[in-house]
């Protein structure tokens, strides 16, 4: 089986080390021909670096791994050389345009319309242990029994839980970012541990609000792509979000275009006003946090 992965930072590295090891081959695309070397682990042969869109063209199925601020151009870019593949959506994140807020699988649909077997894979995933082989659950949600089998092919060695709701599970790894975001912030401004869990459980309330009003299922906020990420991402430092929200609490600049927990608040704010639904926790901490 070849497979082809769309973005080789750290993650998209990960999940090209973790197919082989299913005995597929792997065509990571770089942008800047570029990937990402962990420690402890050996790049395996049968994974060939690519910067040309084109060399994906016959592969099995498609990983989109790209940050979601580029997720939108990418796919535009390679939809060219898209050949009815399956697609699994493994970005985390949303993307504010103007006055319209986005989630991944809806860019997917408008910029590759021809796409019909797709999903979305998330979970608590620690790019760095994936490599390694570390034990690894994730969501992967489909909808498609071709988009199931074929994802589950690629990510074999990955404990996967199979799911119908890919919107539930892209709100989850949305909204996981944000409360991370939050609970960072938190652990500089809070008073103390009481406050850190008050703000913590009734965010992720609203999260699960605005999940379940939009047709998401409350399984995923229980499940890998939901509690289990949320537990991994808002409580160590390890987390890119967490570690922004520690940064932003001492007035520290924050840059990194992959800290997606900050347009990822915005954008559930966003949609929550957009659909008449009451945020208080995640406005306020918007202001707060000036954002």
């Amino acid at each position: 089986m070849n497979v082809g992965i769309i973005g080789a930072g750290a993650w998209g590295s990960a999940l090209a080390i973790n197919a082989t090891r299913s005995n597929c081959d792997v065509i990571l695309w770089a942008y800047n021909g570029e990937y990402r070397l962990f420690d402890n682990v050996e790049m395996p042969k049968n994974i060939k670096i690519c910067q040309d869109l084109a060399d994906l063209k016959m592969c099995d199925i498609w990983l989109i791994v790209t940050p979601a601020a580029f997720f939108r151009e990418t796919i535009r870019n390679a939809s060219k050389f898209y050949n009815n593949q399956p697609v699994i959506i493994c970005t985390k994140g949303a993307e504010i345009q103007k006055d319209n807020l986005y989630f991944m699988s809806e860019i997917l649909q408008q910029e590759l319309p021809q796409c019909k077997n797709f999903g979305t894979l998330a979970g608590p995933q620690f790019a760095q242990e994936v490599a390694m082989d570390v034990p690894t659950g994730s969501t992967l949600a489909t909808n498609s029994d071709f988009a199931c089998k074929m994802g589950t092919k690629a990510l074999n060695h990955i404990y996967l839980s199979n799911s119908t709701d890919i919107i539930g599970t892209e709100i989850c790894s949305v909204g996981k970012n944000a409360v991370a975001l939050i609970c960072g912030y938190m652990k500089i401004s809070s008073r103390g541990e009481n406050e850190r869990a008050l703000i913590f459980t009734r965010a992720w309330n609203e999260v699960i609000k605005i999940g379940l009003a939009m047709g998401g299922q409350i399984q995923s906020f229980l499940d890998f792509c939901g509690i289990g990420d949320l537990f991994l991402t808002a409580t160590s430092e390890t987390s890119r979000n967490f570690s922004a929200g520690l940064s932003i609490a001492k007035h520290e600049s924050v840059t990194d275009s992959t800290v997606e927990g900050i347009s990822a608040l915005k954008a559930l704010v966003h949609r929550a006003q957009q659909m008449g639904i009451e945020t208080p926790i995640l406005s306020n901490m918007k202001k707060i946090m000036d954002i």
